[in-house]
């Protein structure tokens, strides 16, 4: 588990060091934010593992990473 800033996180994921994701997704529209993606220029493919939902329309999603 990392934790970290999104440049942190962003240079993981650039080098393809992140394993598994697991992504909060909270329906908040807030019309700015940090992205953590902004630097990958390859796709990379991912698995679902799991969604879990919450109250208030909360949903965490985990996926790894495929390996081909």
């Amino acid at each position: 588990m990392v934790y970290g800033g999104t440049r942190f996180v962003s240079s993981l994921i650039k080098e393809d060091l992140i394993d598994e994701y697991n992504l909060l997704v909270n329906p908040t529209i807030l019309g700015k934010g940090k992205p953590i993606f902004k630097s990958i220029t390859s796709l990379r493919n991912l698995d679902l593992v799991s969604a879990t939902s919450y109250g208030g329309g909360m949903v965490v999603l985990k996926y790894k990473r495929k390996i081909n």
